[in-house]
C-alpha cells in the first residue's frame, strides 16, 4: 500500500516523451469499428519496443499511469461517439493497490466523459505474474468500477490456460502465432475451435488479433468469430484513427462461410 502512495505522490516526470497509436478492432457481423486498441508510439517516430526499453522499475509505476492517462484524453478527442470502445494495455505488476492506482484513469474518463464500459484493460499473458492473488484483485476492482478486461496474447508466454481458469476475463485476444495459416492448417483450426468453446463455456468473447489475409478471416469467421483486429482492416495510426478496410470476404453469410470452411 506504502509503495503505492509513495508512486502516486511522486512528481519526477518520466525521462522521456510518448504518444500513442490507434489499431481499429472491427466488428465483420456488424460492419464497424467495436473499438480501438491505443499502443505506445515514441513522439518522433519511435516504434513500441523502443519506448518500452527505457522502462525500469524505478518508472513502471508512472508510465502505466501516464500511458492510461494519455489514451483516454486522445481518445476523447477523436472518437466519433460515445459507444465505441478503448483498449488500453496496462502493467499487472505496475499496478499497487487497485483501488487507488485506479484513479487517475477515473479522473481522466470523467474529464472526457468516457462511460468506464467503454474502456477495456488488457493485460498480457507474455508479462509473468509476480502474484496471481493480486493481479485477480486487480481484475475484480476494474470490474467493480465497471470497466471490462481482456487477456492479450492468448496462447503465447506464459501458462496461459492457467490464467484463464484464474481470471476469466471478459475477452481473450487469440495470438497471431495461433492464427497465422489457420485457412490451411487442420491443427490450428482444431486448436482454435477448442478455444472459442472453452470461452463460450466460461462466458469469455474472443477477438482475433494479428489477421492479415482474407484466408484467415474466413476461416476465423466460419469458426464463430465476430471481432477482429489486424493489419487486413488497418494499420495503426499515430495520434489520428485509421480508414478502416473490411474486404468483400467479410459480407458472406455464415452458411456461406461454414461451406467454405469445411469444402
Amino acid at each position: 500500500m506504502k509503495r503505492g502512495c509513495q508512486g502516486c505522490q511522486d512528481a519526477e516526470p518520466l525521462p522521456f516523451t510518448f504518444t500513442m497509436a490507434f489499431h481499429p478492432i472491427v466488428d465483420i457481423s456488424r460492419g464497424t469499428v467495436w473499438g480501438y486498441e491505443a499502443l505506445v508510439r515514441g513522439t518522433e517516430g519511435q516504434g513500441a519496443g523502443q519506448i518500452l526499453g527505457m522502462v525500469d522499475e524505478s518508472n513502471r509505476y508512472k508510465f502505466d499511469q501516464a500511458c492510461r492517462v494519455k489514451a483516454i484524453e486522445l481518445a476523447g478527442t477523436l472518437f466519433p461517439d460515445k459507444e465505441t470502445r478503448l483498449s488500453i494495455n496496462f502493467m499487472p505488476n505496475a499496478v499497487y493497490e487497485p483501488a487507488a492506482c485506479i484513479r487517475a484513469t477515473l479522473d481522466a474518463a470523467r474529464r472526457v466523459g468516457f462511460a468506464h464500459r467503454q474502456i477495456m484493460f488488457e493485460f498480457t499473458e507474455n508479462e509473468r505474474m509476480t502474484d496471481v492473488a493480486h493481479v485477480q484483485r486487480i481484475i475484480a476492482e476494474y470490474r467493480k468500477q465497471g470497466f471490462v478486461t481482456a487477456l492479450d496474447d492468448f496462447g503465447a508466454g506464459y501458462a496461459g490456460l492457467n490464467l484463464l481458469a484464474s481470471f476469466q476475463p471478459d475477452f481473450i485476444k487469440l495470438d497471431m502465432e495461433l492464427i497465422r495459416g489457420i485457412a490451411t492448417s487442420p491443427a490450428r483450426q482444431t486448436i482454435v475451435a477448442g478455444v472459442i468453446m472453452m470461452a463460450r463455456q466460461l462466458g469469455v468473447a474472443v477477438i482475433a488479433e494479428g489477421v492479415e489475409t482474407e484466408a484467415e478471416l474466413t476461416a476465423l469467421r466460419a469458426a464463430g468469430i465476430q471481432l477482429f483486429q489486424g493489419y487486413l482492416f488497418a494499420k495503426p495510426a499515430v495520434a489520428s484513427l485509421p480508414a478502416v478496410r473490411f474486404p468483400a470476404s467479410s459480407a458472406l453469410s455464415t452458411e456461406a462461410l461454414a461451406q467454405s470452411y469445411v469444402a
